[in-house]
């Protein structure tokens, strides 16, 4: 397993993979403090690749100017040591400024699907995410990239980016993994005290339980909402930011009549979750 730095070296390593060996190449795309969500990308990617990339970078963009940018979990070494056992081909680990050098001034936005629901309690979130996604794309040039369902506007943000700019690159979307509990793993729950992070569980049981609703028969947006509102205010350690019933095929648009093909997304401060349900009418 090699680290590459520089993103020159890491667009000649994989040009050579697939222009002269062949290789079908595996990105997938992380913040790093990795967890078992991440490392079921990771054995997707080596099961369909031959050749595995992980990034690991926190990416500057995508965080708001009061967000936790500075105190994002970082320990390359042990990032290192737990792909070390997947037989991990190369991390990319660049720096802010190989990524985003003096003078950078291009960023990428996805219109209509980035603005709802995360973009409106984040804004500038997706522009972040579209524009690293590009730079990252162009460098190691995937024939797949690898992500985790659990926020499902990410997904359809970076499929639309992906379409829209003609890369050649199939993104596999993976299911999320999840505590016992059912709280959805994510590098960020390590700042959760074992009260907090059993309070944050709330988020899935709600959206089961709306889920739940919806597959006996409720198609109204607004009851839907509400199933998910009532129990997510009822724990006093959790402030709900927004619930939303929408059709992932419509820009996320919001629904306040009957629902057919549908995504319950629910976010408390710096954890989102969604599901989807087990068949649609």
């Amino acid at each position: 397993m090699e680290i590459i730095n520089r993103r020159q070296r890491m667009a000649s390593v994989t040009r050579k993979l697939r222009r002269e060996e062949d290789k079908t190449i595996g990105l997938v795309p992380t913040m790093g403090a990795l967890h078992e969500g991440h490392l079921s990308l990771v054995r997707e990617a080596r099961r369909m690749c031959d050749i595995v990339v992980v990034s690991v970078f926190v990416n500057p963009t995508q965080f708001g100017p009061n967000e936790d940018y500075a105190r994002y979990p970082r320990d390359l070494t042990k990032d290192t040591t737990r792909l070390a056992d997947y037989n991990v081909d190369y991390i990319f680990a660049p720096s802010v400024e190989e990524v985003y050098p003096k003078g950078f001034s291009t960023y990428v936005t996805v219109e209509g699907l980035s603005e709802p629901m995360e973009g409106t309690a984040r804004p500038g979130h997706f522009r972040g995410v579209a524009t690293v996604l590009t730079v990252l794309f162009n460098t190691v040039r995937a024939d797949f990239a690898f992500f985790g369902q659990k926020d499902a506007q990410q997904v359809l943000v970076v499929k639309r980016l992906v379409r829209d700019l003609a890369f050649d690159t199939e993104i596999v979307v993976l299911p999320t993994v999840r505590e016992e509990s059912g709280l959805a793993l994510s590098s960020r729950n390590a700042y959760l005290k074992d009260d907090e992070r059993r309070a944050a569980a709330v988020i899935y049981r709600a959206l089961s339980q709306a889920r739940e609703v919806y597959l006996e028969g409720e198609r109204n947006a607004r009851r839907l909402t509400e199933v998910v509102r009532q129990q997510i205010e009822a724990e006093p350690r959790a402030r709900l930011e927004y619930v939303s019933v929408v059709r992932v095929y419509n820009n996320f648009s919001s629904l306040n009549a009957s629902v057919k093909l549908l995504s319950l997304t629910a976010r408390r401060r710096f954890h989102t979750d969604s599901l989807q349900p087990r068949f649609a009418f």
